[in-house]
């Protein structure tokens, strides 16, 4: 399978190229894809959308309103394009040869407002313009806040999702909206428009943007919670349950009784390590069996915590999501987990003693210790 970066490939630039070269007199087009393409093999990604940005601005015209004429030109006059049907064809640009573009707008529409708005809406359509609009929402938030609002009602469900994705406070791998992190509640009117859009697609992107906004204001957020689950349908629980991730791994007390989760009224009866030595790159298992002490019946959110030992000897916790379940009064529960500790990128381990915590709707009902052993050809 060939890596992900090669979307951006000389193929594809040569596509883009023969688009450009339709729609503009003079375009030269062996000079956009050699610009385009040289070291490409050496270029990740990112850097491969930034050279062919670079390209656009060197080859298209340096007068900005006939550059966004020959854009808007070559886009597929496809508008709703399917987010798993992302190639350039015959008919014109999507898929992710529209991010450059976007990036082009990004850099040189700031003295155009309004058009570099209608580009990035036309853009979205076929691909998203998340990355870009950004750059508008640091140097004009107001003006720009202001059109997001009205793509909360277009027809298009690509713009109503850009609304929400482009304004997240931590979008990933995008430049971060300090205004936003310090003060969300412009984002809060946007949110509450879309928090109920027939398309789930954009319902999750407002669910991601509300746990951003949960990084820094998890107050705000189990408030949010709670007033949308009145008279919430199962699409708006849903997406409540996962704007709350963060604020339900953490332990929220207030997001967690927002969601109907209490104070959890049960004992650990018995918690089993049945692997208290675990190699490196196999599997942790572990048993818990649970009583009620409640006269009432409970919901429960069951998660454990892995305490990963340190280079220096300290521990770092890492919450994961078990199950959840309803617990009848006076009852009792048993539940059995396989944990694969394997190499992964995000983090580094090391040998010696690591700990299991159990926690119950933020609870923590007990811990035990194991031992991880590192082969000698994992080490």
């Amino acid at each position: 399978m060939e890596p992900f970066k090669e979307v951006f490939n000389r193929q594809s630039i040569s596509k883009m190229a023969e688009h450009l070269n339709a729609r503009q007199c003079g375009f030269d087009q062996e000079g956009f894809i050699a610009f385009a393409t040289e070291g490409l093999s050496e270029f990740e990604l990112k850097q491969r959308s930034e050279r062919i940005t670079e390209a656009l601005y060197k080859y298209l015209p340096d007068e900005f309103c006939r550059a966004a004429e020959i854009l808007l030109a070559i886009l597929n006059p496809e508008e709703n394009i399917s987010i798993s049907d992302q190639g350039t064809s015959d008919k014109g640009v999507s898929g992710w040869l529209v991010m450059p573009m976007c990036h082009y707008v990004a850099l040189y529409g700031k003295g155009h407002f309004h058009l570099s708005m209608e580009l990035l809406k036309e853009m979205t359509k076929r691909s998203s313009s998340e990355f870009a609009i950004r750059y508008f929402l640091l140097s004009a938030p107001e003006e720009t806040m202001a059109e997001v609002l009205t793509w909360a009602d277009d027809e298009n469900y690509h713009v109503r999702r850009l609304a929400s994705e482009g304004s997240r406070p931590r979008l990933p791998w995008a430049m971060q909206l300090p205004g936003f992190i310090k003060d969300p509640t412009p984002l809060l009117p946007l949110l509450e428009k879309l928090r109920d859009d027939p398309e789930e697609y954009v319902r999750r992107s407002v669910a991601n943007n509300l746990n951003d906004i949960a990084k820094d204001h998890p107050d705000l957020v189990a408030d949010i919670a709670r007033k949308w689950m009145k008279g919430a349908s199962k699409e708006r629980k849903k997406l409540i349950r996962h704007a709350c991730r963060t604020l339900i791994k953490s332990g929220h007390k207030k997001c967690l009784e927002a969601l109907g989760y209490k104070d959890a009224q049960v004992e650990l009866a018995d918690f089993s390590m049945l692997t208290p030595s675990v190699i490196y790159g196999k599997g942790l298992e572990f048993e818990v069996t649970m009583n009620s002490v409640s006269d009432e019946d409970q919901a429960l959110i069951l998660d454990f915590v892995i305490h990963h030992r340190k280079a220096n000897g300290g521990t770092s916790p890492k919450v994961f999501k078990w199950k959840t379940f309803n617990l009848a009064a006076r009852s009792k529960h048993n539940a059995k987990k396989r944990h694969s500790i394997k190499p992964i990128t995000t983090r580094k381990y090391y040998p010696g003693l690591h700990q299991v915590e159990i926690i119950a709707n933020g609870k923590s009902l007990g811990i035990k210790d194991f031992e991880l052993v590192m082969q000698q050809s994992c080490a």
